[in-house]
């Protein structure tokens, strides 16, 4: 960190759409909140700034970037912190080479990602790209629990004006289909960790000769940590995969994999790998020693190697005409839901084809029912019972459902997220064990080679505060309350003691319930079925999919959400919601000109972030600007000022006028504060009068192909050309 004052503010620069919109509502916030005394700075932590920052040796030292996120995670651990966080890409392997390559064209001499590393220089480029891969920005920022819920304004409007629902029928054959067994479920594994198990744990491999070898060392575990550990057999995976491929043609249905490779960046991709080489089962069989294929990386790099050979191209043709259609990301371009790993996350694909009314797009641009293959039990059957009520009852009505808010356990890496250093691929058959400091085994496994292994851990602190988060929030708001924990699992198992103990001393019991997720899942259906509302208490993936899930079905998106991360150490982190339709929104961008990207995330996280800023520093000016964003962002949705879909109707641009132009109105309005509400006056009137030249500046772009300068690091002049093309509106804000 410099030493120069750390801005009130920091807002992050990431990755694709969200941060194009950065572009052009950046300058607007730094401008308004320049009159309350607040300093807006910013934190690089896009893909490509954390490759440039993963491997400086090859940079010269103009081209060297500094690592932001550490920076980052230095201050979310400070009382000071006040970061606005925007969704940044989770990079699978495909799109980490994507990057480095862009890079790499616009002169920086980094190096490819090594696949199969052989020299030492090679195997420590693979370590720092492997720190970028996945879900690694969200572990070091979330040093606190979430509290997700929908700002009151934009539930209202989402009732007033419903989005489409598809319709459920009793008799769809969409279901979901996980294993019989032997799964991370199945086989897990969890304690609580003792004063005297406390210290320097590792994980060993012992091979069926004696031989151990020490897979992670240097596990500092502290009195009260939950550990789990627990293992996938490669072989019952892919049994049962050969069955649902073979159950999903039998049924006439599309076939479908849900797996979350972003986050899970070590599991899944293997699991992902499975699902390719047993769906080409035939294809590699006759084909697959000529080529440098891991199936793994997807369809999609396969018919990349094989481009120009026509009788590989024929055949694998003929190989996918054999099985059972699949689901499709993109119908027209031939995109399967085998394509790439990262395509396809379940918390986003799941829920549109529950809100879909069961439906998926085929290989034939036409909605079928789908065979929803989850492989693991942990938390399939949140969807399961999803798809079950509503093949009963009918689909949800956004008109008069109530609303799920969100609790979730994430501080310090907690559980599954934070597994992604203490997951392995068993190496041969053995034991894989966890090895306590005073040499005890913790947890042991008998593996298979191929099988995948994974050890987790939640803090008793995180755990506690989680339970603090939830019982402030029933008390605040008075709605059901019910912790999403199963008994019959070992991990939830060891969490419902904490609970227990908590709520206990705390006089509360009667206040919460626990269930476990498929019944939680069915009570909280019904429940806003009525109208009334419900408090979700999770752990931190079904945070992750629950945040999806509810939100699509109430509001139509999840990008509407207030994401508050109450960090442990007294500062606030305010993330502005999912971005996992931002390449499309890039695309349509590129090519004609228009940005649909919805910035009302941006508007919430950013009212809050005032709201806690003017609390924490005193500022009374912060406080009237954060009331004045939230009568803007609900004057935008009430007039319809959102971004459309298509060229020629409001896009994000459009959009940020309109909140400039509310924002300035709701601070000349207010009485709290002459000087504000004077300084914003003629701001307002200059908005308003100009209007219409402002309008046609900003929408002379439409139509046109936009030149960005590059897709992970775009020109930033390129850049602001397209995303502030009205010079009469920028000469207003300043």
């Amino acid at each position: 960190m410099t030493d120069q004052k750390q801005p009130d503010i920091l807002y992050t620069i990431v990755d694709e759409a969200p941060q194009l919109a950065s572009a052009s509502l950046l300058p607007i916030i730094q401008s308004f909140a320049s009159t309350a005394d607040v300093t807006v700075g910013t934190k690089d932590i896009s893909l490509a700034a954390r490759i440039l920052s993963a491997v400086p040796s090859y940079l010269t030292d103009e081209q060297k970037q500094d690592d932001h996120l550490a920076e980052l995670g230095v201050l979310v651990k400070t009382p000071e912190a006040n970061v606005i966080k925007l969704p940044n890409i989770s990079a699978s392997v495909p799109q980490l080479s994507a990057a480095i390559a862009e890079l790499q064209e616009k002169g920086y001499a980094i190096p490819d990602y090594p696949t199969n590393p052989e020299t030492d220089e090679e195997k420590a480029v693979q370590a720092a790209y492997d720190a970028i891969k996945g879900s690694a920005v969200n572990p070091v920022l979330r040093e606190g629990n979430s509290d997700r819920r929908a700002a009151r304004a934009v539930k209202n409007y989402a009732m007033k004006n419903p989005h489409s629902m598809g319709v459920w029928e009793s008799t769809s054959k969409t279901h979901v289909s996980s294993m019989p067994g032997n799964d991370f479920y199945a086989n897990e594994k969890s304690a609580t960790i003792t004063a005297a198990q406390a210290g320097a744990a590792k994980i060993e491999f012992v091979a069926g000769n004696g031989d151990v070898t020490v897979l992670k060392d240097g596990l500092d575990i502290i009195e009260g940590t939950v550990v789990d550990a627990t293992f996938m057999s490669a072989k019952a995976l892919r049994t049962f995969i050969k069955g649902e491929v073979e159950s999903a043609r039998e049924q006439g249905v599309l076939f479908s994999v849900h797996l979350k490779a972003t986050m899970m960046k070590v599991s899944d991709p293997i699991l992902f790998g499975h699902f390719v080489s047993v769906y080409l089962e035939d294809f590699l069989a006759k084909h697959g020693d000529k080529i440098d294929f891991n199936p793994n990386s997807g369809i999609g790099t396969l018919e990349s190697i094989i481009a120009g050979n026509a009788e590989m191209e024929a055949d694998l043709a003929a190989a996918l005409a054999a099985q059972p259609p699949m689901y499709m990301v993109d119908s027209d371009k031939g995109i399967t839901n085998l394509h790439v790993s990262s395509d396809v996350i379940i918390d986003a694909s799941m829920p549109a084809v529950i809100r879909a009314g069961g439906k998926g797009w085929g290989p034939d641009g036409k909605a079928a029912d789908t065979k929803c293959v989850i492989p693991d039990n942990c938390y399939a059957s949140i969807y399961d019972e999803s798809i079950n009520y509503f093949k009963e009852t009918g689909a949800l009505d956004p008109t008069t459902s109530g609303t799920v808010s969100n609790v979730g356990l994430m501080a310090q890496k907690a559980e599954e997220y934070g597994s992604h250093p203490t997951t392995f691929l068993a190496p041969a058959d053995g034991e894989i064990r966890y090895a306590l400091a005073n040499g005890e085994t913790l947890h042991s496994h008998t593996v298979e080679g191929g099988d995948i292994w994974r050890s987790s851990t939640a803090k008793a602190a995180p755990i506690a505060d989680w339970v603090q988060l939830a019982i402030s929030r029933q008390k605040a708001t008075g709605a059901q309350a019910i912790f999403w924990l199963d008994a019959n699992r070992a991990h939830d198992a060891e969490l419902i003691k904490y609970v227990d103990a908590i709520l206990a001393k705390e006089g509360l019991a009667d206040k919460f319930v626990t269930l476990a997720p498929r019944e939680a899942t069915r009570l909280t259906m019904e429940t806003i079925r009525t109208g009334a509302d419900s408090i979700a208490i999770t752990g931190n993936v079904l945070r992750d999919y629950l945040t999806d899930l509810f939100p699509i079905l109430e509001l139509g998106t999840s990008a509407k959400m207030l994401s508050i991360v109450k960090l442990m150490n007294g500062g606030g982190l305010f993330e502005t919601g999912a971005g996992g339709s931002a390449p499309k929104h890039v695309q349509q961008l590129q090519e004609e000109g228009h940005l649909r990207w919805d910035s009302l995330g941006e508007f919430c996280a950013l009212g809050e972030s005032l709201n806690f800023l003017a609390e924490s520093n005193d500022n009374a000016k912060a406080a009237v600007l954060g009331a004045a964003v939230d009568a803007a962002t609900e004057k935008l949705l009430d007039t319809g000022k959102s971004p459309q879909r298509k060229v020629g109707q409001t896009d994000n641009r459009d959009s940020h006028y309109f909140f400039a132009l509310y924002w300035a109105e709701a601070l000349a309005a207010q009485t709290d504060d002459a000087a504000l509400a004077a300084h914003f006056a003629p701001i307002a009137a200059e908005l308003t009068a100009k209007q219409d030249a402002i309008l046609e500046e900003l929408g002379a772009t439409q139509g046109q192909a936009a030149d960005l300068g590059g897709y992970y690091r775009t020109d930033a002049a390129k850049t602001a050309a397209v995303m502030r093309p009205s010079a009469t509106f920028n000469a207003i804000i300043g």
